[in-house]
């Protein structure tokens, strides 16, 4: 899909996501080499964003696996259309049962869930495994199955072999550490918080109406925010939000008045709004 490091950054750049060089070359590499890529870091900083950017690029489906506790083969791989089989039994009852199961366990009664759509399409596809610290142990010894021989097998059909490997981005937000196994097989990329200089650009991409001292102004707030001992961190997404917010407010500059009412944006417990309202000196920043 990329043909230097170069290339990716101009490429995701034109989807408005401004990727670091480390960004850049991982992606990259993971294109070049065939594997998945892990990218784990703190909510809201663009790992989804990263997984819909190359499929935007690279004009390939986006197939999304989003994991959860409970999630299991059913929603990850395939199931069948019991209601639809039953009809089908109910409809050949003259028939003999070797004759009906050929017919229930067709494609027709099939219906595929993220993993299995992505393995069999022939199109470029982009297969994001979505948050894959939520879901169970178990969870992951399905995908290292899958990521590793890039097949699935149904018992009744046979083995589903990709003809084209999809390229694959699982995202973790670190809630509970991800199997050796499963690192093992993938290309490794961590976002953090980004550098102010590159938080200000994405600010002023996203938010385009905002002059570049109050961009200038959000983004040492939140950086100072982000050095307190606080339940939640601001996360980039959150940083656009408060953007936003101040250019709807018509604010031109930030003074402690619009600080204290629109903390709401930017810190979701209480106890972070009363921290930030006590040790925050918009005079030292």
């Amino acid at each position: 899909m990329f043909t230097s490091v170069d290339d990716v950054s101009a490429r995701l750049a034109e989807t408005g996501y401004l990727a670091s060089p480390a960004v850049a070359t991982t992606v990259f590499l993971a294109d070049r080499l065939g594997k998945p890529l892990l990218v784990e870091g703190p909510a809201g900083v663009g790992k989804t964003e990263l997984a819909k950017a190359v499929a935007q690029v690279s004009g390939a489906r986006l197939v999304r696996l989003q994991c959860y506790e409970g999630v299991d083969e059913s929603r990850a791989l395939y199931e069948w259309n019991h209601a639809k089989q039953l009809l089908r039994i109910s409809a050949g009852r003259d028939e003999s049962w070797d004759e009906t199961r050929t017919d229930i366990f067709s494609e027709e009664f099939l219906l595929p869930r993220p993993l299995l759509t992505a393995i069999r399409g022939d199109e470029p596809t982009v297969l994001l495994i979505d948050e894959t610290d939520k879901a169970d142990v178990e969870m992951e010894g399905l995908l290292l199955e899958v990521l590793s021989d890039f097949q699935i097998t149904v018992p009744e059909l046979g083995t589903v072999t990709a003809n084209r490997r999809p390229f694959v981005v699982l995202t973790s937000n670190a809630g509970r550490e991800l199997s050796e196994a499963l690192r093992r097989r993938c290309l490794f990329l961590h976002i953090g918080f980004p550098e102010e200089e590159l938080e200000r650009r994405i600010v002023r991409l996203k938010v385009p109406g905002l002059g570049a001292a109050l961009a200038e102004s959000v983004v040492r707030v939140v950086g100072a925010l982000r050095a307190m001992d606080l339940r939640k961190a601001p996360s980039v997404a959150e940083t656009i939000d408060w953007a936003r917010t101040l250019l709807a407010l018509g604010a031109d500059t930030l003074d402690e008045t619009v600080v204290r009412d629109s903390l709401g944006v930017i810190l979701k417990h209480q106890d972070d709004i009363q921290t930030a309202a006590a040790k925050l000196d918009l005079d030292a920043l």
